[in-house]
């Protein structure tokens, strides 16, 4: 079932438009800073319920980050991204596990590594606001909020 759908999908943008220059192959509808930021409309962000001593926990994210193949093939279906590309992004959480996102496709996006910023500076947002969040320096909501909005604007304390 899932050669069939990369099939399918391939096939699907075998007959696309050239890729942008900026964001290869993808639609973002937003960019701040020279970075990509993903469509709301398709990755508004989801959190789960978790109390702050199980998110600051060594080793949490490893724990609940599950996301299958046929899921991030839906994710890149969804930014217009042919999935032969994919060496190009990381599938990535808008909000991230270790601040209370969820692996739902709602928390999910094709982040570029290019240009910078790109996804290797997000995730060093991510691990210090996780740091501000757990040492009580800064309320989760307003990490989580932060990040979603625009993860290139977050000021961590």
């Amino acid at each position: 079932m899932r050669c069939l759908l990369y099939l399918l999908l391939s096939l699907l943008f075998s007959c696309g438009e050239a890729p942008s220059q900026q964001f290869p192959a993808a639609h973002y509808g937003r960019a701040a800073n020279g970075a990509a930021l993903p469509d709301l409309k398709i990755t508004p962000g989801d959190v789960l319920d978790a109390p702050l001593r199980t998110l600051c926990a060594a080793g949490y994210s490893a724990t609940v980050r599950n996301v299958s193949r046929s899921v991030k093939l839906k994710v890149f279906f969804e930014y217009g991204i042919d999935p032969r590309d994919a060496a190009l992004y990381e599938i990535d959480h808008l909000i991230s596990l270790e601040l209370g996102g969820s692996n739902d496709i709602a928390n999910l996006w094709p982040e570029p590594y290019a240009p910078t910023p790109g996804a290797r500076e997000k995730d060093q947002v991510e691990n210090a606001l996780r740091r501000a969040v757990c040492s009580l320096k800064m309320p989760l909501f307003d990490a989580q909020q932060g990040i979603r909005k625009d993860w290139t604007l977050v000021k961590i304390p």
